[in-house]
C-alpha cells in the first residue's frame, strides 16, 4: 500500500475518532470526559485498582490519573480505599453512582455509533465489521 493511502486511512480514521468523542460529549451532559469514562469502565471491569495501574493499563499519566481520580471522587463516582493491611497501599472503586453514569455512557456511544453506522448500507457494515475483526487479530 502506498505511504499516501496509509497516512490518508490515519487521517480519516483519526478525524472520524474526533468527530465521535465531539458529539460524545455534547450528548452526554455529566461533566466527564472519555478520559473519565475509561477509568469507570476500567474499574468495572477489574474492581478496585491501584492507581499507578490504572495509569500504567490506560496509557496515562500519574498526575493525570490523579486529576480524573479527583474528579470521580468529588462526584461520587468512585471512591479511594485505604489497604487496611498496608496502610501504604490505595486504590480507587467505583460506587455504585459511578456503574450507573458509566451505564448511561455507554449507552449513549451506543446510540451514537448506531446512528453513524445506520447510515452505511448492509454491505457497507458488512466490510466494516470484518475491516475491524481483522485488525483486531
Amino acid at each position: 500500500m502506498e505511504e499516501k493511502t496509509i497516512f490518508e486511512i490515519i487521517h480519516n480514521m483519526d478525524t472520524f475518532t474526533n468527530k465521535l468523542i465531539i458529539q460524545w460529549n455534547k450528548s452526554f451532559n455529566e461533566d466527564l470526559g472519555v478520559s473519565h469514562v475509561l477509568v469507570l469502565s476500567h474499574l468495572k471491569q477489574n474492581g478496585r485498582s491501584r492507581p499507578s495501574d490504572i495509569a500504567k493499563v490506560l496509557g496515562l499519566t500519574p498526575p493525570t490519573l490523579s486529576y480524573l481520580s479527583d474528579k470521580l471522587v468529588g462526584k461520587k463516582l468512585a471512591v479511594r480505599v485505604v489497604d487496611e493491611s498496608d496502610r501504604r497501599n490505595n486504590y480507587l472503586d467505583i460506587t455504585e453512582d459511578g456503574s450507573e453514569v458509566l451505564g448511561r455512557a455507554s449507552m449513549e456511544g451506543q446510540k451514537l455509533r448506531r446512528a453513524l453506522f445506520e447510515k452505511l448500507t448492509a454491505q457497507d457494515r458488512e466490510k466494516l465489521a470484518e475491516i475491524f475483526e481483522k485488525l483486531n487479530r
